[in-house]
C-alpha cells in the first residue's frame, strides 16, 4: 500500500509540476493477532461503504463480498475467486469463532 501511495504521489507531483508531500498521513500496517481482530478487519473491508455512511442494499459491489463465504445469511457466491484463498488459520477458521458477518453489519471503529 505504501508503495502505491509513493507512485501516486510522484505521478501527481509530476503532473502538477511540484515536489513534496501529497498525502498527509501514511498507510500504517500492523499484524492482526487474534480471531476477533481478524473478524473486525474483514467486516471493515467488506462493509467499508456502509462504514462511511453509504446506503447499499446487500453486498457492496466494490468489495470482494460476492466471493466471501462467511456471511451470516446464505448468498449466491461467485465461482471464480479474484485472488488467492486464505492460507492462515486466522483467516480460514479462527475469525469464525466470533460469528459470521451480517450483510447489514456496520463495523465500529475498525482500523485494520
Amino acid at each position: 500500500m505504501q508503495g502505491l501511495l509513493v507512485r501516486v504521489a510522484r505521478a501527481l507531483n509530476r503532473l502538477w509540476g511540484r515536489d513534496g508531500s501529497v498525502f498527509s498521513d501514511r498507510y500504517h500496517a500492523r499484524q492482526l493477532r487474534t480471531p476477533k481482530e481478524v473478524r473486525t478487519a474483514l467486516a471493515y473491508v467488506l462493509q467499508n461503504a456502509r462504514h462511511h455512511g453509504l446506503r447499499i442494499l446487500g453486498i457492496d459491489p466494490f468489495s470482494s463480498g460476492r466471493w466471501f463465504d462467511g456471511w451470516s445469511r446464505k448468498i449466491r457466491v461467485a465461482t471464480r475467486l479474484p485472488g488467492t484463498t486464505a492460507r492462515t488459520w486466522l483467516l480460514r477458521v479462527g475469525w469464525r469463532r466470533h460469528g459470521l458477518i451480517g450483510l447489514e453489519e456496520v463495523p465500529r471503529g475498525a482500523s485494520p
